[in-house]
């Protein structure tokens, strides 16, 4: 029973989220809804676009032992920033599975700053998967994205996974194609207000929402719903002198609850992330 299980998990995690397996815990806390915020390292996995909001260097390490209660399905995500002075280059990557199905990623990213109002970003995903008694495949994909300030204190974004349409078959049935755009609003500095709708290109439309509030430079609280498949979520994030500690939780209608956790360490840098950004990006 527990094989058959595991199976079913694999195949719901390749076919549905394969492209949009999220990294980093505060995103996971928003429900994913953060493409139009997407203002820290993980954002690689995301929205690229959103590296260029910052300028410096960042180090994210998020790691997931057992969703679920199964070890077999661990995944890790480390991911690295550096500042330009046009914009940002980074590098990603991700293993998930065990000895019998892995899949590994290789993201290497680069985005743009134009007049400190308009973001883009593009990466190369190279993918490689595993499965044991049949072999080894691999394949590359183009992935891309924008952001946009429309005001100082309202984002908007779209990002596009699997452009180029690359598939592990011949046939017919390639890596999901998943287009994402979103809406961030800060109502104050520290406290925004994020809406996502995520498509893949075989499924419903989905619809996402999250809160991030700063409540204080060392304290911030999160939570996020999702449906397609239904979804609550929530967190922390602990902040101390260019460090970040962030938990999750989320829950699945069918598969119960997990809880994720990562760390970012943020290279020159202390105080609020969101007044950080602001005053690099001269927004009043």
């Amino acid at each position: 029973m527990r094989v058959f299980i595991l199976l079913f998990l694999i195949a719901l995690n390749t076919s549905v989220s394969l492209c949009q397996m999220d990294p980093g815990a505060k995103q996971i806390a928003m429900s994913g809804s953060d493409v139009a915020l997407s203002d820290d390292v993980f954002s690689l996995f995301n929205n690229p676009a959103g590296l260029a909001q910052f300028n410096w260097r960042e180090l994210g390490i998020y790691y997931s032992p057992a969703p679920f209660g199964f070890r077999e399905l661990a995944n890790a995500f480390t991911a690295y920033s550096e500042p330009l002075g046009f914009g940002s280059a980074a590098i990603g990557v991700m293993s998930y599975g065990y000895d019998l199905y892995r899949e590994i990623k290789i993201i290497p990213c680069f985005s743009l700053r134009y007049f400190n109002k308009l973001f883009a970003g593009i990466s190369v995903t190279y993918h490689h998967v595993s499965i044991m008694g049949y072999g080894s495949k691999s394949v590359y994909y183009v992935n891309a994205g924008i952001l946009i300030y429309l005001t100082n204190n309202l984002r908007t974004a779209f990002s596009l996974c699997n452009i180029n349409r690359a598939s592990f078959t011949s046939n017919d049935d390639p890596i999901p194609v998943v287009l994402k755009t979103g809406l961030s609003y800060d109502v104050i500095n520290n406290f925004s207000l994020n809406t996502a709708l995520e498509k893949d290109v075989r499924y419903n439309l989905s619809f996402m929402s999250g809160i991030n509030y700063d409540v204080t430079d060392n304290f911030s609280l999160r939570v996020g719903f999702a449906n397609e498949p239904s979804k609550f979520s929530g967190g922390i994030g602990i902040h101390i002198s260019g460090f970040s500690f962030d938990y999750a939780f989320f829950t699945h209608p069918d598969l119960g609850f997990t809880h994720q956790a990562g760390i970012i360490i943020s290279f020159g840098t202390e105080g609020n992330r969101s007044d950080k950004i602001r005053e690099f990006l001269k927004l009043k």
